[in-house]
């Protein structure tokens, strides 16, 4: 009988993650991280030059491989301007926009390694004070951070050692709801990264004997779209990008099934890589839906965009209002899970 590793275990994991900062440029400490968990479950990794992590697992075929990738960079901000109120001038990392974070506690990471607190207002806040508080524009003009100091001008704030540069994180307010829902910033792509990580575990545990040689890279640029576009071995056939199906108007997409995505603002997936997943998933009873992301972009579709020679695909768990308070359910999480599990030890598409 099959079993399945405790769907818990994954939610303690991307609760871990989640709470660990890292915007696009500043993922030292989270790929740490995952470094230590690999290590401690036998599992070989090496650093590429962009920060990024790749670990592997041999297979039977060591001249064919495959490649999964999942991100732990997220959306984040660095300080634009310090303004001469007192407050800071953000500039974002990543496609995300202002009202997603108007009201958002942040931290200030400084170059000296203090970090400050601090919370992500429109200027006009006082409803008090400023008519058009409801209507300005939340933009970079219009939003600061207020910061949990004693700061009254730009010369205060430089006295703390923040300066033009200094990364910022926001809040993840992660929660864990009896009933199976994971709320969080930053599911997109920590929930598909400790998907990967129990993936790894349970194929170690169970000595898997794996048909292909399989590379797990865990990128780190993705937001900025090129987290996994490089490191990809000559050998790679089927490059698989595991990070999150995005529900709205019009989608198929929801928080219970692993989302299959068929095109992209990219363009097309692999047709047969498609299908094999869509077989596979048909094969052992997974709720799935198919799905298109009209403004979407992954690693995998970066790599092919970089000139590889591989046949790609995406799948990830469906997370409701992606790039903002974002949400998902273990059905979601053990759907996908059991997916990668029986896509690894699956035989290669035809070419």
């Amino acid at each position: 009988m099959t079993t399945y590793p405790k769907v818990n275990e994954t939610k303690d994991l991307i609760k871990q993650l989640v709470s660990i900062p890292s915007p696009s440029g500043k993922t030292g400490k989270v790929i740490q991280f995952v470094e230590d968990y690999l290590k401690k479950i036998h599992v070989e990794t090496k650093r590429n030059r962009k920060g990024g992590l790749i670990a592997t697992l041999p297979g039977e075929n060591n001249q064919e491989h495959r490649m999964l990738t999942a991100h732990v960079d997220t959306l984040g901000a660095m300080v634009k301007e310090v303004k001469p109120n007192g407050r800071l001038r953000l500039d974002l990392i990543g496609g995300f926009r202002y009202n997603s974070i108007e009201g958002e506690y942040c931290e200030i990471h400084t170059t000296s390694g203090k970090i400050f607190t601090g919370t992500i207002l429109m200027h006009q806040t006082s409803v008090h004070v400023y008519k058009d508080a409801g209507d300005a524009k939340r933009d970079q003009v219009n939003m600061e951070v207020r910061i949990d100091a004693r700061v009254e001008n730009a010369e205060d704030i430089r006295a703390l050692g923040i300066e033009v540069g200094d990364f910022v994180s926001f809040d993840p307010r992660v929660e864990l709801t009896d009933n199976g829902f994971i709320k969080s910033r930053h599911l997109d792509d920590k929930a598909s990264v400790a998907i990967l990580l129990q993936l790894m575990k349970r194929l170690k545990e169970e000595k898997v004997a794996l048909p292909y040689t399989t590379h797990f890279l865990i990128s780190n640029n993705e937001e900025i779209g090129y987290g996994g576009n490089s490191n990809i071995t000559p050998e790679t056939i089927e490059y698989l990008a595991v990070d999150m199906g995005a529900m709205g108007d019009g989608q198929s997409t929801d928080e219970y099934t692993v989302s299959i995505c068929v095109k992209d603002a990219s363009g097309p997936y692999h047709y047969e890589l498609r299908k094999n997943l869509v077989e596979l998933a048909v094969e052992n009873k997974l709720g799935y839906k198919l799905d298109i992301y009209p403004y979407y972009g992954s690693d995998a579709s970066a790599a092919i965009r970089a000139g590889h020679d591989i046949v790609h695909g995406l799948i990830g768990p469906g997370i409701d209002s992606s790039h903002a308070f974002e949400r998902t359910h273990e059905e979601s999480l053990l759907n996908t899970e059991k997916l990668l599990y029986h896509y690894v030890q699956s035989s290669m598409v035809s070419i």
